[in-house]
């Protein structure tokens, strides 16, 4: 046991030990791309034509590896810190190999892979400081996109020279040559764009835009007030006295009034989906007078046919990442969002009680999630106490949660007037 009382994680889970594979796997690749291995094979007069190929043939195995680890981290429900560490790692170190023994073999200029390997650097610093202030920043299809077409790329980067040019003006005639250069540079612009989309989702979180929730709660806790309900694991074991007083009738109804006066302020409208809290949060909305003004709806979700069927949460989300995940909560506020037709929605979906508890999931796991025109993300909770309880507290989260988008909004529009 830890010293917080949780099980110890698996470490050698077999999604782990694929990705580490996967990682000591990559000098092979540099070696078979790289080194002069078909002068060791007299015997096999085609080498030197079938080693591009070869080399090929080993970085797709590789980079195929990536779907199965997460595959069977998901599927049985292994899924651990070490592997969020090590899988993202195992990538780069992939893409950033190949990448460079290209240049080595001076087929690709070095100002592609500067591109390339910026992009990642500086990601991953955005996703260091939304994971600092408990925000997790869905990926969008630009970064999906952008890992397929680099990775066809770089494949066929590998490949184009096995094509033997004897006329350089030939070159401007050779299919494989242009093709090679056309993906790459779709490649490339995929990787600015899911760049710029990383910093228009994070810049909040950046300081671009000021958030006018966040530097509340930074004052409530310099004076000695309790922050948000959004504490950590350690914090929420015993349900306190404010907690309980922050759920009572009178302080939802205050907390969603001033939701919808900042709702109101900034000209948005505001939808929900709702799994475990059963419509709660749209009825505390609702509970307020003029509440019309600025709720266009909320959906009920509480199976996973109806996830599926009306918000469009993905069959394959739901059977790997599970009901209760950052991707189903993310996945659910976008679906709320496209069908309410609102320009803000908020989305709730966790473990009440008293049973449903799974490995890495025990009872008080909430997931919440908001999708604007700018950001999707999704924020996990740990709540105590009873069924009803924890239902109350993913209700106040979720109000906290879209307050703190609507009041920088409305500050933005105070701004522009």
């Amino acid at each position: 046991m830890t010293p917080n009382g949780a099980a110890h994680e698996r470490l050698w889970t077999p999604a782990n030990i694929v990705t580490l594979l996967r990682i000591c796997l990559v000098p092979v690749f540099v070696v078979a791309i790289i080194s002069p291995w078909p002068a060791y094979f007299p015997f096999w007069p085609d080498a030197e034509t079938a080693k591009p190929w070869v080399a090929a043939g080993i970085f797709i195995l590789l980079a195929a590896t990536d779907g199965l680890d997460g595959y069977l981290a998901r599927s049985r429900g292994e899924v651990t810190n070490f592997g969020k560490f090590i899988d993202p790692l195992a990538d780069k170190i992939l893409v950033a190999a190949a990448l460079l023994a290209l240049i080595e073999l001076g087929v690709l200029p070095s100002w592609v892979a500067l591109v390339i390997l910026a992009r990642e650097f500086i990601v991953s610093g955005i996703r260091m400081v939304a994971a600092s202030q408990g925000v997790v920043i869905a990926a969008s299809w630009y970064g999906k996109a952008k890992t397929v077409t680099q990775i066809v790329a770089i494949v066929l980067f590998i490949v184009k020279d096995s094509v033997v040019i004897t006329d350089p003006q030939g070159v401007l005639h050779n299919p494989l040559y242009l093709f090679s250069w056309a993906v790459m540079l779709a490649a490339l612009a995929l990787t600015i764009v899911s760049m710029l989309d990383y910093f228009v989702k994070a810049k909040e979180l950046l300081g671009f835009t000021p958030s006018g929730r966040r530097a509340a709660r930074v004052e409530e806790h310099d004076a000695g007030q309790p922050d948000s309900i959004f504490l950590d694991e350690a914090e929420q074991r015993v349900l306190s006295d404010d907690m309980v007083a922050s759920i009572e009738l009178e302080a939802l109804n205050a907390l969603a009034t001033t939701v919808l006066s900042a709702a109101c302020a900034a000209g948005r409208t505001i939808g929900t989906a709702e799994s475990l809290t059963g419509g709660l949060i749209a009825a505390t909305l609702v509970n307020v007078p003029g509440s019309s003004e600025s709720v266009t709806g909320g959906v009920v979700s509480y199976t996973e046919d109806v996830k599926h069927g009306i918000l469009g949460v993905g069959r394959e989300t739901l059977a790997l990442c599970g009901p209760v995940s950052e991707e189903t909560a993310c996945a659910m506020a976008e679906g709320a969002r496209r069908q309410l037709g609102c320009d803000i929605a908020v989305s709730a979906t966790g473990i009440a009680g008293p049973g449903g508890a799974e490995p890495g999931k025990p009872v008080g796991t909430v997931w919440i999630g908001r999708a604007d025109t700018a950001l999707t993300c999704a924020r996990c909770c740990h709540f105590p106490g009873t069924r009803e309880q924890v239902r109350l507290l993913t209700v106040r989260a979720a109000l906290e949660f879209l307050l703190e988008v609507l009041e920088g909004a409305a500050a933005d529009s105070l701004r522009d007037r």
